[in-house]
């Protein structure tokens, strides 16, 4: 065993407080570096495995205490205390993953969806917004009883779940994949949000005059992408509303002159715009 696995294994094994709940992240973060230890482990991998049942056994007590927060209400404070436990906005950038994602995982009861099916062209692989772009979303949306966010391409759900938690508004996420919606449906079930509602369809079919705000994460690319945002572009003819975008989507909303973003568009963080009525033709 190399002497760097060592002094982790005698560090973890004296912290007798890491087991604290103020200590989630910490565990998280030393359960991350003994993953990466374990191919390597060999014969103190009964040390190893001792300490990961501790602090899982910590995190699944901190995961069911937030879920029982959530279906009782309180869920906004507990969610928002984490973020705020985080570095919160001075570190929103970039498409990384980290422990807020893993503390998300762990709050959310979604269970392992069936594989997904083959998907057709210019539809993009499912992968989960970043836990710190939602809730620096959230933050920036200030979302309220009138509002109707409308996630497009959801996945798994976790923008409408964490919104329905932190806020008042009527979330609703539109995914192709079965399995997806189902997964998000239970969850919605389980954390007894009534606020969550999850459909299975194409996005282009959808209803857009429901929404407040729209929600992309580089979903759907090419032609799909486009008659999206044309029919976006129909509804903006109507009324206002707020587009939110993160990935490589963002460069085509910047592009659109009926939107116009609050901050300067990055790729690396959730883009917020607001639509506008677009000029008639000369």
């Amino acid at each position: 065993m190399s002497d760097a696995l060592r002094t982790l294994i005698e560090a973890l094994e004296r912290d007798d407080a890491l087991a604290e709940p103020a200590r989630l992240r910490e565990r998280i973060e030393a359960l991350d570096r003994l993953d990466a230890w374990m191919p390597v482990a060999g014969e103190w991998m009964w040390r190893v495995q001792a300490i990961q049942r501790k602090l899982e056994a910590a995190n699944a007590t901190e995961y069911e205490a937030v879920r029982l927060a959530i279906r009782q209400g309180r869920g906004r404070e507990a969610m928002r205390h984490r973020w705020r436990d985080g570095d919160g906005a001075a570190s929103v950038c970039g498409d990384a993953y980290d422990w807020l994602d893993e503390w998300v995982a762990g709050v959310l009861p979604h269970g392992t969806p069936a594989e997904a099916e083959a998907l057709p062209p210019e539809m993009v692989f499912y992968q989960p917004t970043p836990a710190r772009h939602v809730f620096d979303l959230l933050d920036r949306l200030q979302l309220g009883g009138h509002d109707t966010l409308v996630d497009l391409g959801a996945g798994l759900g976790h923008v409408p779940l964490l919104a329905a938690i932190c806020s008042d508004a009527r979330c609703l996420g539109i995914e192709i994949e079965h399995a997806y919606v189902e997964s998000a449906r239970r969850c919605a079930r389980d954390l007894h949000l009534a606020n969550a509602h999850f459909v299975r369809g194409d996005a282009r079919e959808a209803d857009f005059g429901i929404g407040s705000v729209f929600y992309l994460y580089t979903p759907f690319t090419g032609t799909i992408l486009r008659e999206v945002l044309d029919a976006l572009r129909c509804e903006a003819a109507r009324r206002t509303f707020r587009v939110c975008s993160f990935g490589p989507c963002t460069a085509v909303l910047a592009a659109e002159s009926w939107l116009a973003a609050d901050d300067e568009p990055r790729s690396d963080r959730v883009a917020i715009f607001r639509a506008q009525r677009p000029s008639s033709p000369r």
